[in-house]
């Protein structure tokens, strides 16, 4: 198995003395770019309203419970410690973010480069990849994240709860370092494919941004 170093990424840091404050990245297409595959009404639901619920409501919670983590790492990796409130909205406010820069217009195929040689090592060949991270997806019961994440320099396939992440180091769950993430939740899709998750899963492939994907391997 090929070793893939992870992934140094961006991390808000609290100045001296202030409380970490979530914020909500720019979303780097329109609403309708990622059509036919993910439609402009589900898009603009998604970040105008879920999204920007979840950064408001991490950010009330650090405030009325006056958490003092000064770094998102540090407020993730103490999960199990966090009230339900800030857990789960500081989760979906992390994740969404993650998830708006991991896909694009006129994406998806496979990988080349060090991406394809990643994922060949890792899994064997991208198809058997492609199948894995589609399975974990797909069985994720209830609401969810699929992920590909970088573990100690391994590359894995799993799927968290809710809005948990990798990130949470939460005991017996997924653990490393994000690489590639899908929103299995239904308000990600019932809009369009109602309730053929699989439908929405197999549609997602053809948006996935393998350029950023590449950045959180290098």
């Amino acid at each position: 198995m090929q070793e893939v170093k992870a992934a140094a990424g961006a991390t808000h840091v609290a100045a001296p003395g202030a409380a970490l404050q979530f914020s909500q990245v720019a979303l780097p297409y329109a609403y309708n770019a990622l059509e036919p595959h993910i439609d402009a009404q589900t898009m603009e639901i998604h970040y105008t309203k879920h999204h920007t619920a979840y950064i408001k409501n991490v950010n009330d919670a650090i405030a009325a419970e006056k958490i003092t983590y000064g770094t998102e790492k540090d407020f993730f990796s103490n999960a199990s410690k966090l009230s339900a409130k800030a857990r789960n909205n500081g989760g979906g406010a992390w994740n969404h973010n993650f998830f708006w820069q991991v896909m694009k217009p006129e994406a998806g195929g496979a990988p080349q480069g060090k991406v394809a040689d990643a994922i060949n090592g890792a899994f064997g060949s991208f198809d058997k990849f492609k199948e894995q991270f589609t399975q974990a997806a797909t069985t994720r019961f209830g609401s969810g994240w699929a992920w590909l994440v970088n573990e100690n320099g391994k590359l894995k396939i799993g799927s968290t709860a809710n809005q948990d992440n990798p990130l949470m180091n939460l005991k017996g769950e997924l653990t490393g370092t994000p690489v590639l993430a899908l929103d299995v939740w239904e308000h990600a899709y019932y809009l369009k494919y109602q309730n053929k998750r699989a439908d929405y899963i197999n549609s997602w492939w053809n948006v996935v941004n393998w350029d950023e994907v590449a950045k959180r391997l290098a």
